[in-house]
């Protein structure tokens, strides 16, 4: 039986050669992302906004002014609505309840419920959360550690493994796609939460196991031909394991999509944070990290004891693939 292959054997594509337009799409798209979130902002969940929030479905779309004036009335204090899935499904989002104990905010989720069933027959209550001001607080700084201590040991990890160029490359492209993925949220209001959190830290996980593999061979390339330029060696390796970036990407991207289509709304954030982050990770492995090392000055010099004898064989090489 007859292997499937997503990218033919002997692949030679020349990569580096795109790498100033790569660059510059980098650049724009992450000062894009950067705008996008600093100007429309994350819309953040209950875990990191504090308070309540009521998702309701209704039997048809609603006119949300009137669904305001519902539950404010109910003196709940003042609600926040936002369309959450599809037009139907709407999240009311409450300030922390009076004595912001578990009896008073029953009470609250009670009164807008009995109130919304009798305004709009067939609504059907879905789900409630509840998170305090000072816990909510913590969630963010506690979140905000997590990512950049996870960004700091890659990078520190990439620096003693390799070179002080790995790490730094390495770090670019996370940060990159993290850029990418708070845009991405900023541009489409999904909720951000600590479900995203945890999407987030899988992305940088993926990404980094993608980008330690690419860097490793990178490096067994500059010992095994040392004299061979360094933008050909970037060229080979990133070829080279071509075919296991993309069927990784390819295969985790078709249960993400599956996950997408029936994983219900809940989940419909995090999946889609997931398959960003697998494309835009995958981009910057190939496009970002691999050829930023020429910029920092990478180098495969031969070692001295090369100098003062003729190179043979593999050691010899001087060239393998066009030269840029």
């Amino acid at each position: 039986m007859k292997l499937l292959k997503l990218v033919p054997d002997n692949t030679n594509i020349d990569f580096v050669r795109l790498r100033g337009w790569a660059f510059g799409l980098t650049l724009l798209l992450s000062v894009l992302a950067v705008g996008i979130t600093v100007y429309k902002g994350l819309n953040f969940g209950v875990d990191f906004e504090g308070g309540l929030m009521i998702e309701e479905r209704f039997a048809q779309t609603p006119d949300l002014d009137r669904v305001r004036a519902v539950v404010d009335a109910q003196g709940v204090g003042e609600a926040s609505l936002q369309q959450f899935g599809d037009p139907r499904t709407i999240t009311i989002r409450l300030p922390v309840q009076r004595g912001g104990d578990e009896g008073a905010t029953n009470a609250a989720v009670r009164k807008v419920e009995g109130a919304l069933d009798k305004a709009f027959p067939g609504a059907e209550f879905r789900r409630y959360s509840t998170v305090s001001g000072k816990v909510s607080g913590e969630l963010i700084r506690n979140g905000v550690l997590a990512v950049v201590l996870a960004i700091v040991g890659i990078g520190l990890f990439a620096i003693f493994r390799f070179e002080w160029q790995f790490g730094v490359s390495t770090v670019v492209a996370i940060v990159h796609d993290l850029l990418m993925t708070l845009g991405f949220f900023a541009l489409t209001q999904f909720e951000f939460d600590l479900n995203i959190v945890a999407a987030v830290l899988t992305i940088i996980g993926y990404s980094i196991n993608d980008k330690i593999v690419i860097d490793d061979r990178i490096r067994e390339n500059m010992r095994r031909y040392r004299k061979m330029d360094m933008r050909e060696i970037i060229n080979l390796s990133v070829n080279e394991t071509l075919p296991r970036t993309v069927m990784t990407s390819v295969t985790i991207l078709l249960a993400l999509f599956a996950l997408l289509l029936l994983g219900g709304h809940v989940l419909r954030g995090f999946t889609a944070a997931m398959i960003l982050g697998i494309v835009v990770g995958t981009y910057s492995s190939i496009y970002v990290s691999s050829s930023l090392l020429i910029s920092l000055g990478l180098r495969a010099e031969p070692e001295a004891s090369d100098k003062a004898r003729p190179a043979t064989g593999v050691e010899g090489a001087e060239r393998v693939g066009p030269r840029t």
